[in-house]
């Protein structure tokens, strides 16, 4: 349940847990800075940092902040240069290609769920998300992103279901909450050294 203090503003997302923010940055700046060359350490933790803010304020509030998703994305299409310094330009489009791309289908998927079944079953903000995912994942990672997420938020409710709650059909998810620590965890595995 949202309360009055968890969102102040009707419309706007509460802000992230500042103590988790700074904790679970903190750890993924040192992995990130430990096994990652600099300038990828330092994407990598930019967006640990936005990702644990969205997971974060997406499963208290079902809702993802445009700063979190419009964030990464741009930053995913800036930051793309960084894989390929032979053709920058060709990186950042291809980047901005993958990330409408992704977005696309997953409005897609929103727009024929919502035809199906006459309901929401993605909001707006997971669809944004994706244009994240697409911005900072190569084409055959993006993918194994959302199967993670997907997984991740089934185990969840099968655990919530043994722990004797109730799920059913109706039940939200914030998928939000799983997509973004699977984006940062692929995208981390992916910029890893050979």
């Amino acid at each position: 349940m949202i309360d009055s203090e968890t969102v102040t503003t009707i419309g706007k997302a509460p802000r992230p847990n500042l103590p988790i923010l700074i904790g679970a940055g903190g750890a993924i700046a040192l992995v990130s800075g430990i096994f990652l060359p600099w300038p990828i350490a330092i994407a990598s933790t930019a967006l640990g940092i936005l990702m644990i803010a969205g997971a974060d304020v997406d499963a208290r509030s079902y809702l993802l902040p445009d700063i979190v998703t419009w964030g990464a994305t741009l930053l995913g299409v800036i930051v793309a240069p960084l894989f390929d310094p032979l053709d920058p330009w060709l990186a950042a489009a291809t980047a901005m290609a993958r990330a409408v791309g992704c977005a696309l289908v997953l409005a897609l998927l929103r727009w024929c769920y919502a035809r199906l079944r006459g309901r929401e079953g993605l909001g707006f903000g997971d669809v944004k998300l994706a244009a994240a995912v697409g911005a900072w994942l190569p084409l055959d990672a993006i993918p194994l992103c959302f199967g993670l997420a997907a997984a991740a938020a089934l185990i969840t409710a099968l655990v919530v279901q043994l722990r004797g709650h109730s799920i059913e059909r109706t039940t939200k998810l914030p998928f939000g909450a799983f997509l973004c620590p699977a984006l940062w965890l692929v995208f981390y595995a992916s910029a890893l050294p050979q």
